[in-house]
């Protein structure tokens, strides 16, 4: 968290002093785009599942598959992009020449993976927050959970009427090598923006999964539209916290950035870089244990 003259006891109130900030990083599912998050994998799973069936995937294989992949893009802790993770975890259970994986599944997710956002209804805060702080020079990290290729984050950011443009790094199962709490999926990011934790303002709305970027020293605003409290009992005073409406009207307040990151770049991080950022942060304050990430997906559990 940042200095106690900056939050103080106004955790709350929208109108304290802030900052300054480098760089803010965003979730992206139920933060900047309104959805229910196990009804939306469920019917990602239907489709991509009926999409692959045509190819000889039975059902069954399909979810073992789903299942063994997701399960080791959370567990593995070997430096190996997560989509390495992924297909190690899905090809134990899909046979890897049923068809050019590759070419199949961009088409998937350039076509089918879109239309399940028909349905979505956007908050027109959460971009008129982002291009408010565009504006201000503020450098924008898309910190969502990089369980999926880059394709579907971007098509999510347009179901949520944001410009995929105004984000310097967007992180997906390509470009890292960790998943959230874990605090080495956030230093991955600080890392790639040249930045410590204590740059940075991490906006999220799952008090768990976002918020574990204090932990490196990041100064953090909850979101509550969409609230999700894993573990029960958090404090929402400890952190400041509103609604999208509340927040974009809070970063009308906020002053240019000062000091913006610089050259952040979109590729997978080097693992000392990584380091760096949690080692600094253990000067400040604790990291907590998060090799082992929880989640609980349409049944998925790790």
């Amino acid at each position: 968290m940042h200095n106690d003259e900056q939050k103080g006891d106004a955790m709350n109130d929208h109108t304290a002093a802030v900052g300054p900030y480098r760089a803010i990083f965003f979730d992206l599912d139920g933060t900047l785009l309104p959805l229910d998050v196990d009804e939306f994998m469920r019917d990602y799973f239907a489709a991509l599942g009926a999409y692959v069936a045509r190819f000889g995937v039975s059902p069954e294989a399909f979810m073992a598959g789903m299942k063994a992949g997701i399960k080791n893009m959370a567990a593995h802790d070997d430096g190996r992009p997560n989509d390495e993770a992924f297909w190690e975890g899905y090809f134990a259970h899909i046979d890897a020449d049923a068809c050019d994986w590759g070419d199949e599944l961009a088409r998937f997710y350039d076509c089918e993976f879109g239309l399940l956002g028909a349905n979505v209804v956007p908050n027109p805060a959460a971009a008129r927050a982002i291009e408010t702080l565009a504006a201000k020079g503020y450098p924008l990290v898309l910190a969502t959970m990089p369980m999926f290729p880059e394709r579907a984050v971007r098509w999510r950011l347009e179901w949520a009427g944001i410009d995929p443009a105004r984000f310097a790094r967007i992180t997906h199962f390509e470009n890292s090598s960790s998943v959230k709490p874990k605090p080495a999926y956030f230093a991955e990011s600080i890392a790639a923006a040249g930045l410590s934790g204590t740059d940075v303002l991490m906006v999220g709305n799952n008090t768990v999964e976002d918020l574990a970027a204090c932990a490196l020293g990041a100064d953090a605003f909850l979101v509550t539209d969409h609230l999700l409290d894993p573990t029960g009992g958090f404090d929402a005073f400890s952190v400041r916290s509103g609604t999208m409406e509340e927040f974009a009207a809070w970063v009308e307040k906020l002053p240019v950035c000062a000091n913006p990151a610089s050259n952040i770049g979109m590729g997978l991080v080097d693992a000392a870089a990584c380091e760096r950022v949690i080692a600094e942060s253990r000067n400040a304050v604790p990291v907590a244990d998060g090799k082992r990430a929880k989640f609980a997906i349409d049944g998925i559990e790790g």
